[in-house]
């Protein structure tokens, strides 16, 4: 496979929290006996499957894991090696950062190899501890290291959700409910789809503080224990958020259930005054003879003093029944 086909980069670790970068062409076949070594793919290049089948020294099964379609995040230790697959929030622009993105990792006690399809920028954080000389030792702070990159860049989703939550509750007394209610829905359909991923990953970072390889040592799996931690409370976060717009949701219908009623109270209190007015004006408006005071001058104008009588007694019973 040629440098550029598949392979984003290369990386190998000097034990002390830097690295260099190295071309296709220094990547062995099997895992080093020495030092660590980062291979990042991507696993939609037309090469890299057939090298993970044919070159990496990679069991089938765990070849087929790492270029599934659409994984769930999963953990599952095979040997000395590790098959993880988490998912982190969708930066690019013009995404929906509940559209969250995979990564698929095989970790070994001197290799790690990492496959995306789309640019995971927890990655992209992880290389620039290592240019920093900040990074991973070996194969337990690489898997520790790039669980919190992926955290802590939902962290920022999250927040940003309950900041919009907070605005939109606070709009409530000025803003019309047709105007919060797209908002409303937007946040709830990124809270359930962030949810649908975060949840099994908490799940995925439990079960990996019990699995058991050489390499992981009670130190990382302290440090992921808090990472799972964090995990565990981004999703109770989650609900909650998911139900403070349930409530938003509820208050506003509510609202429009109100203002509907009002209208619909003055539609009839109107009605209520006009319809006796109505049966006389259609009841003097008949057209046959006989209608009194058809020939007197100043008939119309007792008939709109009688007319206006009885709306004045009709709106001061109303009142005084508490009708309006």
């Amino acid at each position: 496979m040629a440098e550029g086909n598949g392979l984003i980069f290369a990386c190998e670790l000097d034990g002390h929290g830097g690295g260099r970068e190295v071309g296709w062409d220094a990547i062995p076949a099997t895992p080093p006996t020495a030092g660590f070594l980062w291979v990042h793919l991507d696993y939609e290049a037309p090469n890299v499957g057939r090298w993970l089948a044919e070159s990496s020294a990679i069991d089938p099964l765990i070849c087929e894991a790492l270029t599934a379609e659409d994984p769930r995040p999963r953990s599952l230790a095979h040997r000395d090696g590790l098959l993880l697959i988490l998912r982190g929030v969708n930066e690019h622009p013009g995404s929906d950062p509940e559209d969250m993105v995979s990564i698929r990792m095989w970790i070994e006690a001197n290799r790690a190899i990492t496959l995306r399809r789309r640019r995971v920028m927890a990655v992209q954080d992880l290389q620039e501890t290592i240019a920093k000389g900040s990074g991973p030792r070996d194969a337990g702070d690489f898997l520790v290291d790039l669980a919190d990159h992926l955290i802590e860049r939902l962290a920022v989703v999250l927040a940003d959700l309950d900041e919009r939550i907070d605005a939109i509750e606070e709009s409530m007394l000025v803003a019309e409910a047709r105007e919060l209610r797209p908002k409303l829905s937007d946040v709830r359909r990124q809270c359930i789809g962030l949810r649908r991923y975060l949840a099994p990953q908490r799940d995925v970072l439990s079960r990996l503080q019990t699995e058991r390889v050489g390499w992981f040592d009670e130190i990382h799996r302290n440090r992921l224990r808090e990472i799972g931690d964090r995990t565990t409370r981004y999703v109770e976060d989650l609900d909650a958020d998911r139900e403070r717009s349930a409530v938003t949701h509820e208050e506003l219908d509510n609202r429009l259930s109100e203002q509907l009623n009002r209208r619909m109270y003055a539609l009839s209190v109107i009605a209520g005054i006009f319809l006796p007015l109505s049966f006389l004006t259609g009841l003097l408006g008949i057209n046959v003879g006989g209608i009194p005071g058809s020939d007197t001058p100043t008939a119309f104008a007792i008939v709109c003093g009688l007319m206006t009588g009885i709306a004045a007694f009709q709106i001061w019973l109303f009142r005084r029944l508490r009708w309006m």
